[in-house]
C-alpha cells in the first residue's frame, strides 16, 4: 500500500506530503510496513553471505 492516494482526516492534504503531523505519523508508518527488509539490509546480508563462502572456500583453492 502507497501513501500517494490517501487524504488525511486531519487537515485534508495528501499523506505523501506531510502537511501536519498526523500525515507525517501515516506516512511514516506506510513506508515502515513496506517489507522486513530494506534494500541496504540486503546488500549488507548478501554481502557478508559473500565474504563468509569465500572464506570458506579459500582453504580448499590453495
Amino acid at each position: 500500500m502507497s501513501c500517494e492516494h490517501l487524504i488525511c482526516a486531519y487537515c485534508a492534504g495528501p499523506v505523501e506530503e506531510g502537511r501536519c503531523p498526523s500525515c507525517r505519523a501515516a506516512r511514516s508508518r506506510l513506508h515502515r510496513s513496506q517489507g522486513p527488509l530494506t534494500p541496504q539490509q540486503l546488500a549488507i546480508i548478501a554481502a557478508l553471505v559473500l565474504i563468509l563462502a569465500f572464506g570458506l572456500m579459500a582453504p580448499h583453492l590453495g
